[in-house]
């Protein structure tokens, strides 16, 4: 029998993906959890896995093309399945397929935490939003409509109880297509035109949401470091010959770990709905990373009982699979800080945006040799700008204030992380 496998709800809401390559083609023979296609959406690249034995019969979708939940992806060959078996298994795959099954194999499911998550800003709550009803289809149907490129949930169905069959995809496909609208942009010589990827759509929405939800204020510092360069100069060497890169990064996620235990609003999470404010007892630190894709947030979870030498391992791993395209939604999800290191590309300071729902966010600025007063002499300095943004509802003045001091404090005498 034909089996027509469907991009499957992976949850967390996502409706649609970006197919970035296929690993099978017609013909190929697969096992069950073996990989049919590697798929961005909106949180992280993963790979989707055959749900049952058999052969390729067709593909639908190209490298580049965005399939929604729902939509076909690819027909199996099931072998030794056929008569009333056959329509028992067709019976119950399209049963399955109908109530939002997940698939079988390694996919990870987003968290209620994951960090690209989507906007519900400009809702209005007199509204009722009714979803899309979906269209009643077989499934040769759906795949031929896939095929095709029609959307099927504009086809009038001719079959029982309205059911869309072959044929009245066929028909919408040959009627005449609508006239166009003429085009008003410029012409192809001025401009580039790139359609947005998931990552990209998720960025805009997360950032929006966090601007309109999130009561933004930003305190801008400088601590000096002389003394971190001088310990970490001291082991870098060592470190490097077991493959782990000593940051200055490092240290700091430590000392945002340990400043979080004692400022808990720092590490808070407001839920006004049910009139409550959550205080965050573990201390998962977020990376923002830029990659050729763009920002994603990696977190290093109990960043608080790690050390610094285990720390920079962490980053090392994760900024790897970043640049790689290979972080899963596990590494991404239960932060409860962020920190973004802006400084080695460069900027002394800025005015970081809240990773919503989180209630504050560390930027990381250029270091530079300054004149500083030590004592009553002029010396050189090495100095580190910080900037950080806090959502004003979670977390007042003063207490941003004294969380900025013990971070700086922990930074300026580096010992002291070696002793919490």
């Amino acid at each position: 029998m034909r089996y027509i496998f469907k991009f499957p709800d992976i949850g967390e809401g996502l409706d649609e993906g970006t197919i970035v390559e296929w690993h099978v083609e017609k013909g190929s023979t697969v096992k069950m959890g073996d990989p049919l296609c590697t798929m961005e959406t909106d949180k992280v690249v993963t790979a989707i896995p055959s749900p049952k034995d058999g052969v390729i019969a067709a593909k639908f979708g190209k490298p580049g093309e965005v399939i929604h939940v729902g939509d076909a992806l690819v027909e199996i060959e099931i072998a030794g399945v056929s008569g009333e078996a056959a329509v028992e298994e067709a019976n119950k795959v399209e049963a399955v397929n109908e109530e939002g099954a997940g698939v079988v194999g390694t996919l990870e499911v987003a968290g209620n935490s994951v960090v690209l998550s989507a906007s519900k800003e400009g809702v209005k709550e007199t509204e009722t939003v009714k979803p899309e009803k979906k269209a009643l289809a077989t499934p040769v149907a759906r795949a031929l409509a896939k095929e095709l490129g029609v959307d099927i949930n504009r086809v009038k169905g001719s079959g029982p109880a309205g059911r869309i069959t072959k044929e009245d995809v066929n028909n919408f496909s040959a009627a005449p297509p609508a006239k166009p609208e003429r085009s008003q942009a410029p012409g192809n010589d001025t401009v580039e035109i790139e359609q947005l990827s998931q990552i990209r759509k998720s960025i805009a929405r997360h950032m929006t949401q966090s601007k309109h939800n999130a009561a933004h204020m930003t305190l801008f510092e400088e601590v000096e470091i002389s003394e971190l360069e001088r310990v970490r100069s001291r082991y870098k060497e060592s470190l490097q010959k077991e493959g782990v890169k000593l940051t200055y990064l490092s240290f700091i996620v430590k000392a945002v770990a340990l400043a979080l235990k004692k400022h808990r609003s720092l590490n808070a999470e407001m839920d006004l709905e049910g009139g409550k404010m959550i205080y965050k007892k573990y201390y998962n630190i977020g990376i923002a990373t830029d990659t050729e894709k763009g920002l994603v947030v990696p977190v290093i979870r109990n960043a608080d009982i790690l050390s610094v030498r285990e720390i920079a391992a962490e980053i090392a791993a994760l900024s790897e699979k970043a640049r790689l395209g290979q972080l899963t939604m596990e590494d991404m999800k239960g932060g409860t800080f962020t920190i973004t290191s802006y400084g080695n590309i460069g900027g002394l300071f800025a005015v970081p945006v809240i990773n919503y729902p989180e209630a504050g966010i560390l930027g990381v600025g250029r270091i530079s040799k300054q004149p500083v007063v030590k004592g009553d002499e002029l010396a050189i300095g090495l100095i580190l700008p910080l900037s950080l943004s806090v959502d004003h509802r979670i977390a007042d003045g003063g207490e941003t204030a004294r969380f900025m001091n013990t971070v700086m404090a922990y930074l300026g005498d580096p010992v002291t992380l070696l002793f919490n």
